[in-house]
């Protein structure tokens, strides 16, 4: 059993107050928790002494959370308490990491995790900044937005479609028609492509370099980016590409700039591509890493480039836990 906590404030203490609030902070829970409302087993509410008017219980109730068993309780007045406050307790028998939420003038009580921060990890292919940006992502209990699936997603459509993917035109005329987008399934994301799950078929040798050469066009650079900095702007997230620390988030709260020899980074996604089951020879696989660090860091657009302030983590020597733990000191000793 998986308990997701909330709380959310009142303007006033008036019924249509109160059924606002309860609605507004049900969904969002339902929302950033990826679940369905039948999924919740029970709700449990508290309300500060302030609030007389209306039941939370009976106000979910009516917003449509019928199946859970509901209760509501009112809490003992509390000098300099908050005032006219709605606490919440979900209870779901569903194994996920719970994201908290906490709304209107309730986010006073918990700004560890109401103060939205971006974390921004740069670096060249086999670098180890996904692995790590997932990991931290997960013990921040944050999102993680995955940039290069969506270039990769784009890249996957052009060469289903026939299109030349160096061709910029023609890119553009076929992303005029596709849906993409971005989900999360117990803290995992997915990548859709109109509508299509294609979170495995992106990871395919041949869609790497495809994705590269997709990237350098800007159009499909600023149009993919506008959609990253939106969830930026809405949730705490670890980031990794190329450009986020210098482009996509110039302003993110931390900036780590990862890097290796070709032969480290080439040997990890060797090793990560046979445990998928890709036949892959290692020294095409190494001049490719060189051939598409070359084309990143030369494109005209947003080149790949360590930010000034990006922390520089040299990651041949270093494993996983290492790098992890070296990122996390750094947020922690500038927090």
């Amino acid at each position: 059993m998986v308990v997701i906590r909330g709380a959310t404030t009142i303007a006033a203490d008036t019924k249509e107050e109160i059924q606002k609030s309860v609605t507004e902070l049900l969904e969002q829970i339902v929302s950033r928790n990826n679940l369905k409302r039948e999924e919740l087993v029970s709700i449990v509410f508290s309300s500060t002494s302030d609030i007389h008017s209306y039941y939370p219980a009976k106000a979910a109730r009516e917003a449509g959370f019928e199946s859970a068993s509901l209760f509501s309780a009112q809490e003992p007045e509390i000098e300099g308490g908050l005032a006219l406050c709605i606490r919440t307790m979900i209870f779901v028998e569903k194994n996920i990491s719970p994201h908290h939420v906490y709304l209107r003038g309730a986010k006073v009580l918990r700004r560890d995790i109401t103060d939205i921060y971006n974390v921004a990890i740069d670096g060249p292919a086999g670098s180890g900044k996904s692995t790590v940006a997932k990991l931290l992502a997960r013990d921040y209990n944050i999102l993680y937005l995955d940039t290069g699936a969506m270039y990769r997603a784009c890249a996957l459509k052009a060469l289903e479609a026939g299109v030349e993917v160096a061709d910029e035109a023609a890119i553009v005329s076929l992303m005029r028609d596709v849906r993409l987008d971005v989900a999360y399934e117990n803290g995992t994301q997915k990548t859709l492509l109109d509508g299509r799950d294609v979170s495995e078929d992106i990871r395919r040798p041949e869609i790497s370099m495809a994705a590269s050469t997709v990237s350098k066009h800007p159009s499909v650079r600023l149009h993919l980016v506008e959609k990253q900095r939106e969830i930026a702007g809405k949730f705490s997230c670890v980031l990794d590409g190329r450009d986020i620390g210098t482009f996509v988030l110039p302003d993110a709260a931390y900036k780590f700039f990862l890097t290796a020899t070709p032969e480290v980074r080439a040997k990890r996604r060797y090793e990560e591509l046979l445990a998928k089951g890709h036949a892959v020879d290692f020294e095409e696989l190494k001049a490719e890493i060189i051939r598409r660090n070359e084309q990143d860091s030369t494109r005209a657009l947003a080149p790949l480039r360590r930010a000034d302030d990006a922390v520089l983590v040299d990651t041949s020597n270093m494993t996983i836990e290492e790098v992890v733990a070296t990122v996390k000191k750094f947020i922690q000793e500038n927090t």
